[in-house]
Formats: structure tokens, C-alpha cells, sequence
């Protein structure tokens, strides 16, 4: 058993580094930083972000009853809500922790690494992530849940000795019976979390209409693409729905907003959230982002793909990526094959969103990665690629420049944004500190400790 700690990462190094951080800083430099990054991954972001529907409310009717409803959950604890300078619909929450005084209990809960991620987050611990209690755990039972970060455990187990991360306790909602024993198939909460490792507020069915979970560069996204009233957007890659809705926000609700994704069960996910929000304008459709370009006439009243060639004002093309950005993450299983693999999709999709781009129009391309291959190496490409397209300054410019490496000049790098959450040096926050510290720092601090993530803007110029 572990105490919370840094990510476990089961590929070698030596491997993966060359097409992920190798750059002007040379060999050492890039593995140092590579280590810095997947250590920080292991953590979660300093802030919870949330990014508030002004389409129904005003962020400060939504931020008082956000700290209304935190001082309930955290029992009294004067945890403050931020709202960001830069990015006006957005509120950070600072995260408590990590938490060292907890005591460890005999009853035990043993949960999927992924599940434990959302424990990190705020999350409770719902039934299909549990993969094992011990013998005796009865509802009510005081519990501590613990991430089997290597994928291990056998499901049902009444032990288990393995590689486990504590990541806090909490109430058994059902006994170790009815979890395992059930002919049913369980999805409500299993574990109420009480004190876990990382305090973060659980926001799941929360002012529901009024707010939406989004890493903060992700609603960076959105401000950096600046979506007009009356204009046709095209979200490529979509699902789950957070920036589209983003988007036909910033819109007023005015103009078109196009959501693909090619999985049926995730366009329903973004219709949900799109209603959930009250938002008319967005126009979800199943639909391979590759296969998007109309070859031949569309049929009349024809609304959903494949669309005419430059038909749409602005692009966000959020591609499908490593994921190498994404926080918490206690135990990675890449491979280089597997790390390399999405550059070809990338280009795909990229090349399509070229096409069907107006000239005059924007192209917004982001990851949530911190590869080069899929960041840099992309930007560098479509622009020899496609002589059309121009990168563009970005407003509001929140993360660091790009990397070096890709063959971009520095007037180049200038105009990217790279989070890159390695450049925090301290790690954890307790209450003390948090009522010491001023607002402008805990805003610079969010700003910086986010997940890793990309974004490059572009203009398309003219049609060649």
C-alpha cells in the first residue's frame, strides 16, 4: 500500500522521450522536465474550475449560491470562490490538500484507477467503480478507498495485497453484498466521500443548469476562437458538449453551432447537455470528422453532414490526442506505437477542417497533451502544408508560448499556447495557506496548475 503519491508510469522513458519533449534544452534537459511533468499529472489541478451559463444566469447570482452550497458540503469551512479576471463566466475553487492527517480505517473499498481520478476531483465513489470491500463492510460502515492504480485487483476480492494509492474515507451507502451479489446493475453511489485525500467540492447535480465542469484551458478554447452572433460554427470532434455549449453561449444563443462526434452515444451526451443548458442553436449529428466534406450536390433542407466545402465562419477542431495532459492520472500504460499513433488522425482532420473553412475564417486547433508530435510538429506541418492559413496572436492569452523543437521560429512560438502545469514548483494547499495568500496569486496559481493542453489559431487567408 502507498501513500498519495507521484505517477506511476509503466513505459520506458527512454522510449517515449524523444517524440514527446526533446527540444533546444537537449536530451537531459527534456528528460528532467519529463519527469517533472508526469509527477505533477499524478496530482490534481489546484483549482476546481467551473464555467457559469450566463445564457440563464449572471456569474454573480451563480457565484453566491456556489459558495452557499460549498460552506454546506465542507461544513462551515470558508473556502473562497474566484471569479477569473480574464475569463469573465469562469469560477476556480480552491482545492484542500493533500490531506495528511487522515486516519486509515480496517473496513477497506478498493477502486478502478479511473474511478479514483474522479475521487481526486470531487467525485463520490459510484458502485460500477468498485472492484472490491472487504469481507464484513455493511452500509454505514466508516470506509477508506484506495485506487488500484495497476489494474490488479480481482473484481469481488474480500483482500487485496497489491499496488493500492489511499486516496481518502467515507460512508458505505450498501453492503459488500449488495454490491457484488445484486442480479441488477448498481449505478448509484456506493461510497459517500466524507474526507478524501484532495477536498474538492462534489458538483454532480449541482445548479445543474447553471454550471458546467471545464478545465480551465479547455474554456480557454472558446474565448481564443470568439464566436459571433449569427455566425455557423463547426465543433468537429465535440462530445462530450462542453465547448459547444461554450460557444453558442458566447453567441447569445444566436447563429448555428454544428457538433459532431462520430459515436451515437456521445452526440446523445452533447443534446443532453445542450438542453440541460437551454441552449437552441446547437445541431448535434453522428458523423466521422474525416468523412465531413460533401462530394457531390446536397439534397435541399439538407442540415447535417457532409457539409459544403467553406461553409462555416469558424472551426474548433479539439482533436482526438495521447491525453498525456489529463489530471489526475496516478498510472499511465503508454507505448510509443500507441503515443504516435494519433498525429495521422490529427492531419486527417485537420486537412478536412481546412475545406471546409471560409476564407476569412478561423481555425481553432487544441489538445490536451503535452507532446510535440501531436502539438507543435501538427502546427509546423499545416502550415507547409497549406499555404492559405496563418497563425494568429490569441486573446486571452493565459498559458505559457510554445515549445521549441518543431522548427517554428520564435515570432511562431510566440503566437501558441502551451499549458504546461511542470512549471508550478510548490504542490498542495491548506486552509492556512489559503487565507493567507492574496487573490491575484491564487488566480496567477490556476492559471498555471491546470492540466497540460495546446491551442493554436489560425486564419484561412484564401481558398488555395
Amino acid at each position: 500500500m502507498y501513500e498519495f503519491r507521484s505517477l506511476t508510469v509503466h513505459c520506458s522513458l527512454k522510449e517515449l522521450r524523444p517524440r514527446i519533449l526533446i527540444s533546444a534544452l537537449g536530451t537531459l534537459e527534456a528528460e528532467r522536465k519529463y519527469e517533472s511533468l508526469l509527477n505533477c499529472l499524478s496530482h490534481p489541478p489546484a483549482f476546481t474550475t467551473v464555467r457559469v451559463n450566463t445564457h440563464l444566469a449572471s456569474v454573480k447570482q451563480v457565484k453566491i449560491l456556489l459558495f452557499e452550497e460549498i460552506h454546506k458540503q465542507f461544513k462551515g469551512l470558508s473556502v473562497p470562490v474566484l471569479q477569473h479576471p480574464e475569463l469573465q463566466d469562469i469560477l476556480l475553487i480552491p482545492v484542500i490538500g493533500p490531506r495528511k492527517d487522515l486516519q486509515k480505517q480496517s473496513s477497506e473499498v478498493i477502486v478502478g484507477a479511473q474511478c479514483g481520478n474522479s475521487v481526486l476531483r470531487g467525485a463520490h465513489v459510484f458502485v460500477p467503480g468498485i472492484i472490491s470491500a472487504s469481507k464484513f463492510m455493511k452500509a454505514g460502515d466508516v470506509v477508506s478507498v484506495y485506487s488500484d492504480i495497476e489494474g490488479k485487483c480481482k473484481r469481488g476480492a474480500k483482500e487485496f495485497l497489491g499496488t493500492k494509492v489511499f486516496i481518502g474515507n467515507g460512508i458505505s451507502e450498501l453492503s459488500r453484498s449488495e454490491i457484488f451479489s445484486s442480479t441488477d446493475s448498481l449505478k448509484g453511489i456506493g461510497v459517500r466521500m466524507t474526507d478524501p485525500v484532495y477536498l474538492s467540492p462534489s458538483l454532480d447535480n449541482v445548479l445543474s443548469s447553471y454550471l458546467f465542469l471545464q478545465n480551465l484551458p479547455s474554456a480557454v478554447v472558446s474565448h481564443v476562437l470568439n464566436p459571433q452572433p449569427g455566425e455557423r460554427i463547426l465543433d468537429m470532434c465535440a462530445a462530450p458538449g462542453g465547448k459547444t455549449t461554450h460557444l453558442a453561449t458566447l453567441m447569445h444563443d444566436q447563429g448555428e453551432v454544428i457538433a459532431m462526434d462520430k459515436i451515437a452515444n456521445k452526440v446523445k451526451k452533447i443534446k443532453q447537455n445542450a438542453s440541460l443548458l437551454q441552449l437552441n442553436c446547437i445541431k448535434a449529428f453522428c458523423c466521422d470528422g474525416t468523412k465531413a466534406l460533401a462530394t457531390g450536390k446536397r439534397e435541399d433542407g439538407q442540415e447535417g453532414p457532409p457539409f459544403s466545402a467553406e461553409s462555416f465562419d469558424r472551426i474548433l477542431l479539439d482533436v482526438p490526442c495521447s491525453g498525456m495532459g489529463q489530471r489526475p492520472n496516478m498510472a499511465y500504460s503508454w507505448t510509443l506505437k500507441e503515443v504516435t499513433s494519433y498525429q495521422p488522425l490529427q492531419r486527417k482532420l485537420f486537412s478536412m477542417a481546412v475545406k471546409l473553412l471560409k476564407p476569412g475564417g478561423i481555425l481553432v486547433y487544441s489538445t490536451c497533451t503535452i507532446t510535440l508530435s501531436e502539438n507543435e510538429e501538427q502546427v509546423a506541418w499545416a502550415l507547409e502544408t497549406f499555404p492559405c492559413l496563418q497563425l494568429q496572436s490569441q486573446e486571452p492569452r493565459i498559458g505559457g508560448e510554445g515549445m521549441m523543437g518543431a522548427g517554428l521560429s520564435l515570432d511562431q512560438l510566440k503566437l501558441l499556447q502551451r499549458f504546461d502545469p511542470s512549471s508550478v514548483t510548490s504542490r498542495g494547499m491548506d486552509i492556512n495557506s489559503l487565507q493567507d495568500s492574496r487573490e491575484e496569486d491564487l488566480i496567477l496559481l490556476a492559471n498555471k496548475d491546470c492540466i497540460g493542453f495546446f491551442i493554436a489559431k489560425f486564419i484561412k487567408l484564401n481558398s488555395k
